[in-house]
């Protein structure tokens, strides 16, 4: 696949005729690939040689040639047709690769629409993406590509072919012209008139073949209940009902499509029989039986299998291309914003009130009963052994998980309330292992920035340490794989794009474990620095030294404060520093305001 690149656009619409961002995907593919779109066009001169060569070397091979009695004379002019199929096949091989390079792009636009579409509306519905329809919709992606390409070669093939024609039937004689063109143009018509309907049924067909195909699918999966309950028959007759729609919608489809046959018929077939007609007549005004022949071999041989392509690869690709667009547009949009979404973003104070939160029903709480409060530009290590839930208070935090109970607040507003706009712009998560995606270093970095200027990213870079990187890789502009950086460079690329994010509250869970303890240390104070609320799940006690407060799980309860009173409060945390009083005992624990925690 080649390089994705992602970009934010507006919020389409449905699919009931208004504009959808889905339905620009194949303009820009096309405005955007304008060097393989040229390198297409030139090689389409070359393929359509054939297409004006096939009737002048016919005609004079036979004019010229054989009937003169000169027969090396009309080989020398077979061999001149023989040479323009070769120049076609170069040029049919190279157009090719061209169309490649725009069809390929168009997919991968089509593949992040789905994707983005399915993670924003499971975000916001607050379900797990549903798998079984990013599967279908990834089946229309790849039928809306090859449809795509298949349109763009046929179209391409059939314009180039007419032009030929219509130049070498004008060599030839001009007076055959109208034979040619007045029934090519009625079969358009004919064709294009058709073109609405079959869509639509294009499109019931399609509709009919999901329904059948989820229908089928539970039964699969009920197989053993339908059988254990007795109720065979009736589940048998409901999918029955299913298949029936999709059978009659087939047929439906199959009887539209016999208008293209009608068309072809009209456009390629009726030119022969008008100028086999019109033969006595041309050969009166002065037509030789090499142009006559001529003529129909540009007709029979270029015309015909031209107008063919057309209407089986837009009769057929075209509709399938453009139901895929509608059924990719109406089931994988956006969901609309909701009140969350407007307005100023909330301010980063954090406060939890008691949350709680198990990994499914019966499960002993991982967080109970937490009570927190992060005031706003406050910096907070979380620290405890692994396993004890600082990630899952992280995750809970940024809206990720949802707690069983209690409320997370950002600002003052309750994390469920906010629409996935505003939480992308009042909070900012970096997970352990760093997520940076195909495309360039840009793109990369300004993915949740608002338009980042270069002077943005120069900042953003210097503060977080990724300068000699930048340069390593080639520069903000050049393409990065993902595959080539190692653990801490792909840290590095996630904690540049953090900051460059516009929300107040950070939280870093472990995402500086890869890094060396230096970089870390001017990782965290860059984020520090930059104002707002960090929240840091420590790697390295160091974490903990540099931040103003320090929240310590032990699974049993909660504490936070100063490093200095967590040393006096918890032996957890002496532990984990190894500092002791010097007495073997634990020292006396001091009660510390602002957390409550229980844990079972």
């Amino acid at each position: 696949m080649k390089a994705l690149r992602v970009r934010r656009r507006p919020p389409g619409h449905g699919e009931s005729g208004t504009p959808s961002r889905v339905w620009e995907v194949p303009r820009r593919a096309l405005r955007e690939r304008r060097g393989h779109l040229v390198r297409l066009l030139c090689w389409s001169f070359a393929e359509a040689a054939p297409s004006f060569a096939a009737g002048q070397a016919i005609a004079h091979a036979l004019d010229d040639g054989f009937a003169a009695g000169r027969p090396l004379t009309g080989l020398g002019w077979l061999g001149v047709l023989a040479a323009a199929w070769l120049v076609g096949a170069l040029g049919a091989r190279q157009g090719l690769l061209a169309l490649a390079g725009i069809v390929e792009p168009f997919r991968d636009e089509l593949l992040r629409h789905v994707v983005d579409g399915t993670l924003h509306r499971a975000a916001a519905l607050g379900t797990r993406p549903d798998n079984a329809a990013v599967a279908r919709l990834t089946r229309q992606v790849e039928l809306a590509r090859d449809a795509f390409g298949s349109v763009i070669a046929v179209v391409r093939s059939f314009l180039f072919s007419v032009t030929g024609v219509v130049f070498g039937v004008l060599t030839l004689m001009g007076a055959v012209l109208p034979l040619v063109l007045l029934p090519l143009a009625a079969g358009l018509a004919l064709f294009a008139i058709s073109l609405p309907a079959m869509a639509r049924a294009q499109r019931t067909l399609i509709l009919a073949e999901e329904r059948t195909a989820a229908s089928l699918a539970g039964v699969v999966d009920g197989l053993r209940d339908v059988t254990a309950c007795g109720a065979e028959e009736r589940v048998a007759a409901a999918a029955g009902l299913d298949v029936e729609r999709q059978a009659r919608a087939a047929r439906a489809l199959a009887r539209l499509t016999a208008v293209r046959t009608v068309a072809l018929a009209i456009g390629g077939w009726l030119p022969i029989l008008l100028v086999l007609v019109a033969a006595p007549a041309l050969v009166r005004q002065g037509a030789t039986a090499g142009m006559i022949l001529g003529t129909l071999t540009y007709v029979a041989q270029s015309l015909t299998p031209a107008l063919g392509g057309l209407v089986q690869g837009a009769g057929v690709n075209g509709v399938r291309l453009m139901t895929a667009l509608q059924r990719i547009s109406a089931t994988s949009a956006r969901p609309p914003a909701t009140t969350g979404d407007a307005g100023p973003p909330p301010g980063s104070a954090l406060r939890l009130r008691g949350v709680r939160f198990a990994y499914g029903p019966g499960a002993d709480p991982v967080v109970g009963d937490l009570d927190l409060a992060v005031p706003d530009g406050d910096h907070l290590a979380v620290v405890g052994p692994s396993g004890i839930g600082k990630s899952t208070v992280a995750a809970l935090v940024a809206g990720v998980l949802r707690p069983d109970a209690g409320q997370v607040l950002i600002g003052g507003v309750p994390v469920g309330e906010l629409g996935p706009a505003a939480l992308r712009r009042a909070r900012v998560l970096i997970p352990q292992e760093a997520y940076v995606f195909r495309g360039t270093l840009r793109d990369n970095l300004a993915y949740l920035a608002d338009d980042p200027s270069q002077a943005d990213l120069d900042r953003a870079a210097e503060a977080v340490g990724m300068v000699e990187l930048a340069g390593r890789l080639g520069g903000y502009d050049d393409e990065v794989d993902p595959g080539e950086l190692s653990s801490g460079e792909r840290q590095l690329i996630a904690l540049t794009r953090a900051y460059l994010s516009p929300a107040r509250l950070v939280l870093l869970d472990e995402a500086t474990c890869h890094l060396d303890p230096a970089a870390e240390a001017r990782a965290e104070e860059a984020f520090a620095a930059r104002g707002g609320t960090l929240i840091v799940i420590a790697h390295r006690l160091t974490s903990a030294l540099r931040a103003r407060r320090v929240l310590v799980m032990d699974g049993n309860r909660a504490q936070v404060g100063t490093h200095e009173e967590m040393l006096a409060a918890s032996g957890l945390y002496r532990d984990l520093t190894g500092h002791w009083d010097g007495t073997g005992h634990a020292q006396v624990r001091t009660p510390v305001a602002g957390l409550r925690h229980t844990s079972r």
